[in-house]
């Protein structure tokens, strides 16, 4: 199965404490760390695994410390590898549907699956949230992010 492509939209800030505070804004998440990664492009789909590795690496955390996680689900195929490899617990992954279900808008997917996870986060009073993509070629990012109270 694959993620249909659709229309969509989503827009985030990001500012520093200072900014925010300036602004009069109640940041709701810090990033905490971030990283980009690739691998041989025959295993497409499979650079958030070393690219989560990297960032929980310098966020000095385990992936069980890990409250939530969005996974960009391109393919379902893709997205059960990299839960696998990671070692994540299912039940905290994509918990409101993945790109498969709820579609895949181009240009905004980034922006979607971390705006997901900052609600979900909320919602749940969850500490840590991960953001995951694949990117062409073998590539892949993973954010990190802490909820402010």
């Amino acid at each position: 199965n694959s993620s249909p492509l659709s229309d969509g939209a989503a827009a985030l800030l990001l500012t520093t404490p200072e900014r925010a505070k300036v602004l009069r804004l109640k940041p709701m998440v810090r990033i905490v760390a971030s990283a980009v990664a690739g691998v041989h492009p025959s295993y497409m789909g499979m650079g958030p695994v070393p690219a989560t590795q990297k960032a929980l690496k310098r966020a000095g955390l385990t992936v069980e410390q890990i409250d939530l996680v969005e996974i960009n689900e391109a393919f379902a195929s893709q997205s059960l590898a990299c839960i696998k490899e990671l070692g994540l617990d299912i039940k905290r992954v994509n918990v409101n549907g993945g790109a498969i279900a709820l579609g895949h808008p181009l240009g905004c997917s980034g922006a979607r699956i971390m705006t997901t996870l900052i609600h979900e986060m909320k919602r749940r009073g969850c500490r840590y949230g991960l953001a995951t993509m694949c990117i062409g070629v073998g590539q892949g990012i993973a954010t990190i992010v802490e909820r402010v109270n």
